[in-house]
């Protein structure tokens, strides 16, 4: 019976200091908690004394390293596309949006280069990729065929290229083969469907005029293109897209 009555106040005994450890730490972690917190009635960060111990940095392993910061990429590299002649292009179709159904690329004819340098450059506005195509101007805005544009014009029976803001419309076949109809959106260039201002390939848009003419030839005002690259001009320009020609 003494042994049974020693055991059983031995646990009592242990019970009871487990409880007052409990209690001890729940105590603690509440002041802690509501030192932190700033809860009425508790001692706050802000007014005991600051100790090394409160000035050593705190470290946090659970938490993920900073990802490094990556610098946004162009829209497309300026040795491409003039950045003077990039922003009115995106000022034209931010102008034109409601009128051009897709806004993914663009198509951007720079006329102050000769036609012996390939100025036509198809921009894919979401990965900021680009091809560029030799291109053709009207005999109507280089008359002595020098290779460089020289006026754009609107009127019909100029035979010269158009400045401004064109949509493509639809595709058909005419008498330079496979062509796609332009709308022109600026008034230098809302002429464009009547006068049959449209892309389309040409032999004399081929890059061997190069090497025997330094130069290519002149359309009637029309975007030319090489035989060989309309299917790829036509591919990634599809219809409702926006060309924006300018001499900047």
């Amino acid at each position: 019976m003494t042994g049974a009555f020693e055991n059983s106040m031995q646990i009592e005994h242990d019970n009871a200091h487990d409880q007052a450890h409990d209690r001890r730490a729940l105590l603690k972690n509440a002041l802690v908690l509501a030192a932190t917190l700033g809860v009425p009635g508790t001692v706050s960060a802000a007014t005991r004394r600051l100790t090394q111990q409160d000035l050593r940095p705190v470290s946090e392993p659970s938490l993920p390293a900073p990802r490094p910061m990556v610098a946004a990429r162009p829209i497309t590299s300026s040795r491409v596309v003039r950045p003077d002649l990039m922003r009115q292009a995106m000022a034209a179709l931010n102008t034109h949006g409601r009128r051009v159904a897709h806004r993914d690329r663009i198509a951007i004819a720079d006329m102050s280069a000769p036609s012996s340098q390939a100025r036509f450059h198809l921009i894919d506005l979401v990965s900021g990729k680009s091809k560029s195509f030799l291109v053709a101007h009207g005999s109507g805005s280089d008359p002595a065929h020098t290779g460089f544009l020289k006026r754009f014009s609107n009127e019909p029976n100029s035979n010269a290229s158009s400045e401004g803001s064109f949509v493509t419309d639809d595709y058909y076949v005419g008498k330079h083969g496979r062509s796609q109809r332009l709308i022109g959106l600026d008034p230098t260039n809302d002429n464009a469907l009547s006068r049959a201002i449209v892309v389309h390939s040409a032999w004399y848009a081929n890059r061997d005029m190069l090497r025997t003419h330094g130069m290519l030839g002149r359309s009637q005002g029309c975007f030319a293109v090489g035989e060989g690259d309309l299917s790829d001009v036509f591919a990634q320009l599809g219809t409702g897209r926006m060309i924006f020609s300018a001499k900047v």
